[in-house]
């Protein structure tokens, strides 16, 4: 396993000198933020983020996320120009000594919550979705609140309503049928370039606002994973997106996709499924639904080698920030995946 942090460059409250001071860390998984979805990121960029990574004693292999442009998504006649800019920024990253590339595929919003400081028994805050909280929701209505965690604050009123409108009217065949056409191009380039694409799956796994999601449970990464049947066509296990459904058994597809060879990144986090939804927890398997330390187990046994970072974390010991994305709790977090995986290693 090769420990990892996520880290939003320089503005970041979090430092690289920070996430340098955790024990066993080796990498940094960041991205290029200043560059708008679809367009190609400058050589200087990608170079200037390297600079500052191995500057400070870590690695740069890792970038989350190239955003996938929601022309590719939705199919339009303009998806190529920005398909052909993907896969330039999968060169340009090779070029720098990227090996892994995170992306998603979810229409619109990346991953949404309806509370972004929800108040724990002891005291911490984190992130939670309550299912009634999201049906209150309408981005139809132009009088609706537009403004639950993970949503594009890029797009006006308008614009939002018209892509949602899109999306409604396209099947979930569709939605596989543009995601085909994306790998068939980009997978032979990062093939190439000997970079492993990582899908992250939707967060949370479920349809929302009867938008298409399909990348949510097992039997829809085999059909992914099948669409190009190669090494670097994989995924980017994600507990917590895969764990707030109960239907999802997250041990079990880790060892599945792990002896496969197509787990290259994995999003280590907890959560609590609720009847209403579910809250992120401290990483301890105790504190959330999920068995941190069978999930941990199913990947060794099953030789996983790839990049995991600790995911969210509560905001903790008076820490502000970005929520989800404060020092203390996710070092925490990184300290305990130290921990499971030394002694499943000398078990």
């Amino acid at each position: 396993m090769k420990l990892s942090f996520r880290w939003y460059g320089k503005e970041d409250k979090v430092t690289l000198e920070n996430i340098r001071q955790i024990p066993g860390m080796c990498s940094i998984v960041t991205a290029v933020y200043d560059v708008p979805s679809g367009e190609v990121w400058s050589k200087e960029s990608i170079a200037e983020l390297k600079r500052q990574i191995e500057t400070a004693g870590l690695r740069f292999e890792v970038v989350e996320s190239i955003p996938v442009h929601e022309d590719i998504k939705l199919g339009k006649a303009s998806r190529d120009g920005f398909i052909e800019n993907y896969c330039e920024n999968i060169r340009r990253a090779a070029e720098a000594g990227v090996k892994c590339i995170c992306y998603n595929f979810m229409p619109v919003f990346d991953w949404t919550r309806t509370e972004t400081a929800h108040v724990l028994p002891d005291g911490s805050t984190t992130l939670a979705y309550y299912q009634e909280q999201v049906e209150a929701v309408d981005p139809m209505q132009s009088e609706g609140d537009l403004t639950l965690p993970g949503w594009d604050a890029s797009y006006s009123r308008e614009e939002l309503k018209q892509v949602v409108a899109e999306y409604q009217a396209m099947t979930e065949e569709k939605l596989w049928e543009n995601l085909e056409y994306f790998l068939k191009r980009i997978i032979p380039v990062a093939k190439k370039c000997n970079v492993n694409m990582a899908i992250h799956e939707d967060d949370p796994c479920w349809s929302i606002f009867g938008l298409p999601r399909i990348i949510t449970n097992e039997e829809n990464l085999d059909r992914f994973l099948k669409i190009v049947d190669e090494t670097n066509n994989g995924i980017t296990l994600c507990t917590g997106s895969l764990g707030c459904s109960g239907h999802n058994d997250v041990a079990k597809m880790a060892a599945k996709y792990a002896a496969m060879g197509r787990i290259h990144f994995v999003h280590m986090r907890n959560v609590a499924v609720l009847e209403n939804g579910f809250e992120e927890r401290a990483h301890l398997s105790s504190c959330g639904t999920l068995d941190m330390y069978a999930i941990m187990k199913a990947l060794y046994d099953n030789g996983f080698d790839g990049y995991i970072r600790p995911d969210h974390g509560r905001m903790i010991w008076g820490e502000t920030g970005r929520p989800g994305y404060g020092l203390y709790d996710r070092a925490l977090g990184a300290a305990y995946l130290n921990g499971l995986w030394e002694a499943i290693e000398k078990q």
